[in-house]
């Protein structure tokens, strides 16, 4: 995969950071809707990608330290999963604002690259099974494509089974006649 580079407004300290490590990626920006706030499932059907494809970025306190978990957005963060792949006991979802903070991102536009801390980080081992895997370019709007061996050598990450599936919806079940 080629670097690509779509403009100035596609800079952000994600791109910057891998640009820097001669990482190649493809960012791949959409028009964000601020009325959504299920961002991964939004970069999804914009990009046309399968959810298994497609990473979302969360933050969690593992035993009174920050760490960033990477899953599919197909699917939730298995927390004590997380506290097990950092050898931490218990793990719990970071204050967003803290994120915002530690990371120097807004919540949704998220990246595990480029942060303002290097912060521990485990990817979930799913992304080994894509070619390419998508994640937060920096801001809503923008998506980062590249190889999961890279996004593991950009962000230090382990690899581990910290994705869940989520449960699917189903129609309640009518109850008497038809």
């Amino acid at each position: 995969m080629a670097k690509q580079r779509t403009g100035h407004s596609a800079s952000t300290p994600a791109t910057t950071a891998l640009t820097r490590a001669g990482i190649p990626f493809a960012a791949r920006a959409y028009a964000h809707d601020p009325a959504v706030d299920d961002y991964g499932a939004e970069a999804a059907e914009a990009l046309g990608a399968a959810p298994e494809r497609v990473f979302k970025t969360l933050l969690a306190d593992v035993d009174g330290a920050l760490a960033v978990a990477i899953v599919p957005v197909s699917g939730k963060l298995d927390l004590k999963a997380l506290a097990a792949a950092l050898g931490g006991k218990r793990a719990e979802m970071a204050d967003p604002a803290v994120a915002e903070r530690k990371t120097g991102y807004v919540v949704g536009g998220i990246s595990p690259i480029g942060q303002r801390t290097r912060i521990r980080t485990v990817l979930d081992a799913s992304a080994g099974q894509h070619a390419t895997v998508l994640v937060s370019g920096g801001r809503r709007g923008l998506d980062l494509e590249l190889d999961p061996a890279d996004l593991v050598r950009a962000t230090g990450a382990v690899l581990a089974d910290i994705g869940r599936p989520e449960p699917r919806r189903t129609a309640p079940e009518r109850i008497g006649p038809r």
